[in-house]
């Protein structure tokens, strides 16, 4: 499918201010595409470098493209959009609402997870060339009963070389919350076994994805939407090291945007590293196959402290 796309220069609508915090607005862009299937974009991953990326739809689809940037690294354009059904066991298409509620995605050395919501479950496939083979399935190590229907993995990642979770898949539920009220997560380590956390529920944003920054810190992605305030995004910055069996974690708010901002609702994010060292968080949207709503990409350099990690 062919991609058409706006560019989208000023995050605070009616402002040329594009540092929020320590945060640096770096362009984005509203897309559509010649296809009434594109859309509903859930969970995002650059696999090659800041150009290709792969994304998975809360309607069952791999979205496959590339993000063209212009001489100042910044998005300028998509091309190579296109759009498969994720299969399932046996390779058929998995159809219906309740088997093919991807929403999140990971992805490392040729392998990709994702995480489905309803019916719960990580599944794993294995990458050749441009097909994907379905390798395994497995609900997520919570107990199931507690996992609201529509609230649950929303952000799955891999830990950075540099994280003290190198090499592990985080899981961060949308807002399926345990006893004290706090949101449901999990580690499932390379070795070991694996442990539940939880995240400290802050006023009434959901959690809509997680990346981790090459230091090795967790980003959260949240979304709020309520009739009274509309709809709201927000990041946080969660400490790496206190991620631990039965901890409840808790981070600095790095942005928070309501509709003043150039924003919808916001799903998915990648971070990379941009050449200079700096950490670049990517966000993109879900527009549900609304007329009322819009797909955008979104651009941060996260300019504080200082990029002298290891990873990207």
């Amino acid at each position: 499918m062919e991609a058409r796309t706006r560019p989208i220069t000023r995050f605070r609508i009616g402002s040329d201010e594009t540092r929020f915090g320590d945060l640096e607005f770096a362009g984005g862009l509203e897309i559509n595409a010649t296809s009434r299937h594109f859309g509903a974009l859930s969970g995002f991953r650059f696999v090659d470098g800041q150009g290709r990326f792969i994304g998975v739809t809360d309607t069952g689809f791999w979205v496959d493209g590339t993000l063209a940037r212009g001489e100042d690294g910044n998005p300028a354009g998509v091309t190579d959009l296109a759009m498969t059904a994720i299969a399932g066991r046996g390779g058929a298409p998995i159809t219906g609402k309740w088997q093919a509620d991807a929403e999140g995605i990971a992805a490392r050395d040729g392998t990709l997870w994702v995480s489905f919501e309803r019916e719960h479950r990580i599944a794993v496939y294995e990458t050749d060339g441009e097909k994907r083979r379905w390798k395994a399935a497995a609900p997520p190590p919570v107990p199931l009963h507690e996992l609201r229907r529509n609230r649950g993995f929303e952000g799955i990642a891999i830990g950075t070389e540099a994280s003290a979770l190198a090499g592990a898949l985080i899981g961060v539920t949308e807002n399926s919350l345990d006893a004290a009220g706090n949101i449901m997560a999990f580690a499932r380590p390379g070795t070991g076994e694996p442990f539940e956390f939880s995240v400290a529920k802050r006023d009434d944003f959901y959690v809509t994805d997680i990346d981790f920054l090459p230091d090795g810190d967790l980003i959260l992605l949240e979304r709020r939407f309520n009739v009274r305030d509309g709809v709201a995004m927000r990041l946080r910055r969660i400490d790496d090291a206190e991620i631990r069996a039965r901890a409840t974690v808790d981070g600095e708010i790095l942005l928070e945007a309501d509709m003043r901002f150039q924003i919808d609702n916001m799903e998915g994010l990648a971070i990379t590293q941009d050449a200079d060292g700096v950490p670049r968080l990517t966000i993109v949207s879900d527009d549900n196959h609304s007329i009322l709503q819009r797909n955008l990409l979104i651009e941060f350099r996260y300019l504080t402290p200082p990029a002298d990690a290891v990873g990207g």
